[in-house]
């Protein structure tokens, strides 16, 4: 636990901000919007700061496809090992969820070895891969020491998060985003120092953060100081944790067993080089070659959700039409509205709250 004086380094925002004119700061992790909205931090910002959340739910951005043909082969009788936060994300038609209560074959897992220990007894089976670079080693990890059984085959759904940070100032030209809260735990596997293009290419604060709620005081106390006194750069506020380089071998397996190619995102669209999948070398374990798979298709927006809008930072879940009234954590209509890391799941369980619960019941500016 961090020990910070959280009245004095909220009265520090305040005096920071004064005079900067609107500044949106975008928190790319889900998890540092679980950490905004429960702990109430937002209701302690100035006016004229505003916290945006960002793409950094990885089952939200798997296109709808992916499910639909997890679907089939598991109607058609092949075992599917699926997270639990990806078994009610809704697919085109439904979700794996309710593809099991008709009789599909899937089994939720709790990481990649439980996939492999479940799949020694033969059976045909597959493992949905989706994650960002926190999971992926722990398949590219398995594949080089052949610990994964023949009849295991694998579904990449891996997505890369600094080329969707790229695509979002690249190309979504209606926000503005002023300061960056890069993710921690990402940033274990691929180091601070992936997220230094965010200060050198698009002159833009950014600070690597933990998940204690003084961690993201604190990453924001950072670029309010970095805009007010023009000394942008990149700041690792999580150095207990990150280190510049990340863990090197992790990241190394990665790269043994993977190719970076170009991917799509739900709702969003190809993202150059934000994908992975299995290089040649380990085809015999590609699903989408055994068994040819189609990942193209598939409808990944409801009609109403705005759940691509809310992943880019475009619009708040309480701007979509469905948010609450159709779309809810018991009844999801979009992605957004199942894992706790997705933006609208959160502000469902926890965007109504005013109360402050930080170490401070009477903070005054």
């Amino acid at each position: 636990m961090l020990k910070v004086d959280i009245n004095r380094l909220v009265r520090n925002i305040h005096k920071l901000a004064k005079g900067l004119g609107d500044v949106r700061i975008m928190g790319f992790c889900g998890t540092h919007e679980y950490v905004i909205s429960y702990y109430g931090i937002r209701s302690l910002m100035p006016e004229n700061v505003e916290l945006i959340a960002g793409p950094g739910c990885p089952v939200c951005v798997v296109p709808a496809a992916y499910i639909d043909e997890c679907i089939k082969l598991a109607l058609d009788g092949i075992r599917v090992f699926t997270y639990g936060d990806m078994y009610r994300v809704p697919g085109t038609e439904m979700s794996l969820s309710r593809a099991k209560a008709e009789g599909a074959d899937v089994k939720i897992v709790y990481s990649f070895l439980d996939a492999i220990r479940l799949a020694k007894d033969g059976k045909e089976s597959v493992f949905f891969g989706v994650g960002f670079e926190t999971t992926q080693p722990s398949v590219a990890s398995r594949l080089v020491h052949k610990d994964v059984p023949r009849n295991l085959k694998i579904i990449s759904a891996y997505r890369l998060t600094p080329p969707i940070m790229r695509y979002i100032l690249d190309e979504v030209r209606d926000i503005a985003i002023d300061g960056i809260i890069a993710p921690g735990h990402v940033s274990t596997i691929i180091g601070s120092n992936a997220w230094k293009f965010l200060a050198e290419d698009y002159g833009l604060p950014v600070v690597v953060a933990g998940f204690e709620p003084e961690d993201v005081l604190i990453a924001i106390f950072e670029i309010l100081r970095q805009i007010k006194f023009n000394d942008v750069k990149l700041f690792n506020e999580y150095s207990r944790v990150v280190r510049s380089e990340g863990n090197i071998k992790a990241w190394r397996y990665v790269g043994k067993v993977f190719d970076v190619v170009s991917a799509g995102w739900r709702g969003i669209g190809i993202v150059k080089e934000s994908g992975l999948e299995l290089k040649s070398s380990y085809a015999e374990y590609d699903a989408r070659l055994e068994y040819g798979l189609d990942f193209k298709g598939g409808r990944d927006v409801a009609p109403g959700c705005r759940c691509a809008d809310i992943i880019l930072g475009r619009a708040k879940p309480t701007e979509c039409p469905l948010f609450m009234r159709v779309c809810n954590p018991s009844s999801p209509k979009g992605p957004c509205m199942v894992s706790s890391e997705g933006t609208c799941a959160i502000w469902a369980r926890y965007g109504n709250l005013n109360k402050i619960r930080v170490k401070t019941k009477d903070f005054k500016t």
